[in-house]
């Protein structure tokens, strides 16, 4: 492959472990390029190509690395498999997947399902590299395995702190270090009594994850409970949340915008379908605004964007969407026709009211743009003296639309 440059994963146990396709591409490139801890890993004698740290930060320094040895027999190093949370995607989209030569290493959880007798394909993997720690909430199911991929030695401990804080104080950690080489080592306790203020920097956690008794069972279906947000009453309550996500269809990759966010709970539960799954809430009260971010951390979707400003003002600027809720603000001039417009053909909008004044717009559009057009109605069986009686919460109208690509 002409112009190649070569990929190459290395493990703990460094040159002794690499078959020879992989020792062939190092011994002939001309610049190696790696972590400081990856080049040291080769010897000097059968690797002569000139030595390259990588910069800090990494990725906006790639490009300009890259050009600046062009022409030249290139070798990156990565850390056990380069397409798996590694280097190898910065490459690729860098300067294309067909210009690159890639020799996978077993990955680091490949090891650890090994030592562990775990079944690769039933462990969920979670990276915390260049990720906030909240994102391994979403994660959190009573039985369920998990690895970990920490950024350093101090992420066991703030993992096992993390697991205490949130009600999963009796999960067994596990922090399996050097996979692979000689200063392999493994360390065993539960969250509750995690002892390890550091660890090696190279490692692995493991987790069985175990829900403390008093801790809010939460699904991993849309309709989380009510209790599991922080709100001052502006919340879509638990089932007509879970009927408005169903409308919505999020699926992986896909990007929503919740319009008058209240507490977040719609970006939040679309974004907890699917890790991949992004949404923009849109607030125009600052207190709700950092309300929404708390809540967001709490369920594990630190990710999620919150934009404070009014709408329709707000949307300026934003990233086209692939649906469209719209909780609040349906009566201010112009929003429903900017949502409408920013969706492109096969996205959805669906919008919630109360109100008879909003209730006669959404009539208004599904007049003319069709759709479905529902109420919701829900009722709790409340204490009534010594029986029980129906309190009827109210009746949410619903609309929810496909744009055809007729009208985009």
């Amino acid at each position: 492959m002409n112009g190649a440059i070569a990929v190459v994963g290395i493990g703990a146990d460094g040159w002794d472990g690499l078959p020879e396709s992989s020792r062939r591409a190092l011994r002939t490139a001309e610049v190696l390029i790696g972590a400081p801890r990856q080049l040291d890993l080769l010897p000097g004698d059968h690797c002569p190509g000139e030595r390259i740290p990588w910069p800090s930060p990494l990725r906006p320094a790639v490009p300009g690395l890259l050009a600046a040895h062009r022409g030249r027999a290139i070798a990156v190093l990565a850390s056990g498999d380069p397409s798996f949370y590694g280097i190898g995607r910065t490459l690729a989209e860098t300067v294309g997947a067909d210009r690159l030569r890639i020799h996978p290493h077993p990955s680091s959880v490949s090891y650890a399902c090994a030592r562990l007798g775990w079944p690769l394909e039933a462990v969920e993997t979670v990276s915390l590299v260049a990720r906030p720690l909240a994102a391994l909430s979403a994660a959190l199911h009573p039985g369920r395995r998990l690895l970990v991929l920490g950024e350093g030695p101090e992420t066991p401990a703030r993992v096992a702190a993390l697991l205490r804080d949130t009600g999963w104080s009796g999960t067994r950690v596990r922090v399996l270090e050097q996979l692979g080489g000689p200063a392999e080592r493994l360390l065993d306790a539960t969250a509750a009594d995690w002892p390890y203020e550091r660890t090696d920097a190279l490692h692995v956690l493991a987790l069985d994850c175990v829900r403390d008794p008093d801790t809010l069972r939460l699904g991993a279906a849309p309709g989380l409970p009510d209790e599991a947000y922080e709100h001052d009453g502006q919340l879509t309550k638990r089932y007509v949340r879970a009927a408005t996500l169903a409308a919505l269809a999020p699926a992986p990759g896909e990007l929503l915008w919740d319009i008058g966010g209240g507490s977040g709970s719609i970006g939040i539960e679309w974004m907890r379908t699917h890790r991949s799954c992004r949404a923009v809430a849109v607030e125009k009260s600052a207190e709700r605004a950092a309300r929404i971010g708390r809540n967001a951390d709490t369920l594990g979707v630190p990710g999620l964007r919150v934009v404070t400003g009014p709408a329709p003002t707000a949307l300026a600027g934003l990233e086209t969407p692939d649906a469209v809720f719209i909780g609040g603000g349906l009566t201010a001039p112009g929003l429903l026709d900017a949502c409408w417009d920013a969706l492109p053909a096969g996205g959805r909008l669906v919008a919630n009211t109360v109100t008879l004044e909003s209730e006669a717009l959404l009539a208004d559009r599904y007049r003319r743009h069709g759709g479905e057009l529902i109420r919701l109605a829900v009722a709790a069986a409340v204490p009534v003296g010594g029986f029980t009686g129906w309190r009827q919460a109210m009746p949410v109208t619903q609309w929810s639309v496909t744009k055809g690509s007729e009208e985009g």
